[in-house]
Order: structure tokens, then sequence, then C-alpha cells
């Protein structure tokens, strides 16, 4: 069973990205908030689940495990196949949904395309009270990490900088993470803070020549 890619996004549209790993590409459903997300070229670490029909193998993909989980939550919920349970959450995000179910709220779930409120109405029956924990400990570890990616592009983008004027990356981090902390400049960098941390940064560097 494949459960997780890491590889580089070859290419996107509307509804899927080819992610390649080790020279093989595979096509991957996703929904559009993650499919937003991603970029060609990017490298990628997208959770998965492969669905088998009579005359399909499918790969469905997510960039949480929160994502993964409430998708196969779903589909245990009888007439709720992988195709409805993608466009749940290609309209409402994990949050949105554990919240739409154990409120009791059709108007929101019946808001995705190919559910109806009858289907929206089964789902809150089976599953209100009775989501898998899992699901709210992944969306909020996803939370943390999106926010610890935020702040590591910040930074990273002054550390590319320094690279491409011919510094070392592990100095330029160095480099960078002691302005920062000699400055009381907190993370992530703002966009007014970004050209000072990269010229003292800089200065830092030539110092230590």
């Amino acid at each position: 069973m494949i459960g997780m890619l890491v590889g580089q996004v070859a290419s996107i549209d509307a509804r899927s990205a080819l992610i390649v790993v080790s020279g093989v590409g595979y096509e991957t459903y996703m929904p559009s908030q993650d499919l937003s997300s991603l970029h060609e070229g990017q490298e990628a670490r997208v959770y998965t689940s492969l669905q088998v029909s009579q005359d399909a193998l499918t790969l469905y993909g997510f960039t949480t495990q929160a994502a993964k989980r409430m998708f196969l939550q779903v589909q245990k919920v009888s007439g709720i196949g992988p195709k409805v349970a993608l466009s749940m959450l290609s309209t409402l995000n994990v949050d949105r949904l554990l919240q739409a179910i154990s409120e009791g709220d059709v108007t929101s779930l019946s808001s995705a395309p190919g559910l109806g409120k009858k289907g929206a109405q089964k789902i809150i029956l089976e599953l209100k009270g009775s989501l898998d924990s899992s699901i709210l400990a992944d969306s909020s570890n996803d939370s943390t990490q999106s926010n610890k990616q935020i702040v590591d592009s910040s930074v990273q983008c002054v550390i590319e900088g320094l690279v491409s004027l011919g510094w070392r990356q592990v100095d330029a981090q160095r480099a960078v993470e002691q302005v920062c902390a000699d400055n009381n400049i907190s993370t992530p960098i703002s966009d007014a803070d970004l050209p000072n941390v990269l010229r003292m940064a800089l200065a830092s560097l030539d110092r230590g020549r």
C-alpha cells in the first residue's frame, strides 16, 4: 500500500498533481486547497491513500495527515465514496468539516458537490460524536507544523540570498540566527526587516573571514 510520497511535483492540473519519486511519476488526485499550495518543481511530502475498484487503481493525496484521516473516516459512512470524500475536502478544510459534523450543520456539508442534503444528514447521523480523536490531534499538529514552515521560509529567504553571494549554507544559517538573536528580531522575519537582516548577516560573515 502506498501511504506517502516524497518527491518532486512535475505538473499540476485542476484535479491532480504528478509527483515523481525515484523516476516514477504518480498521478495523485488531491483536494483543490492542497493543489493550490503546490507548485511545479517543488519537493513535496504527500500523504496518500490507494483506492482499489474493479477497473482502476486510484491514488488520492493530501498535504496533511489530518486531511487523509478525514478522507478515510467519512468513507465509513455507507454510500460515501472517495470522489465525494475528496469533494468535501475541496469545499471545507478539516477543521471546518469537523465543526460542521459536530454541530449538525447540514447546509455547510451539503455545499460539497456530489453530496446533497440526504448524504450530509447521513454523515452527521453516523459520525457525530464518534469521529476519530486522532484527526483532532493531527489537525493541531498540522497547524503547528504550518506555522513552523512560515518561520523557516522567511529565514530561508535570507539564507538563500547569502548562499547566492558565495557563502556556505551552514555559515549563512548560523549568521542569520545570531543576527536575529542579537537584535531581538522575531521570526517569521517581517518584509521590512528582511533587507536589514541580510545586511547585518553579511557584515557578520565578512568580519569572521
